[in-house]
């Protein structure tokens, strides 16, 4: 199949904004810190960012029936697999939670209360 000029473009762009997708991700910046240190308005980030979402949701739509979901993963990535939650009887109670808190120079309920008025 053969693709016009328009279609090549289009295709651009997609990689191009991909690429800038994957460098905020990498960075691990916030998008708003990212998109201000890049140049980049926020409502084109997250324009582009729905565009190679449909863009991937039409590449899997047209995917042959009998391929395997993990050809959508990208090479780079690899599956994660939590430990389980201690069980309820190992956690802290609510009351040494908040006592724990506050020796990390966090305002007990009364000094909240002192400070906001609530």
């Amino acid at each position: 199949m053969e693709m016009n000029t328009r279609e090549i473009a289009a295709e651009y762009r997609l990689a191009h904004w991909a690429n800038i997708i994957r460098e905020r991700s990498e960075s691990r910046l916030s998008i708003r810190a990212f998109c201000m240190n890049a140049g980049i308005h926020e409502n084109t980030y997250f324009y582009w960012q729905k565009k190679l979402r449909e863009a991937a949701c039409e590449q899997y739509a047209m995917r042959p029936a009998d391929s395997k979901s993990t050809d959508l993963v990208h090479p780079g990535f690899a599956e994660v697999k939590l430990q389980d939650s201690p069980p309820i009887s190992n956690r802290p109670s609510p009351s040494e939670f908040f006592r724990k808190t506050a020796d990390y120079g966090c305002p007990s309920p009364a000094e909240h209360e002192n400070v906001t008025g609530k």
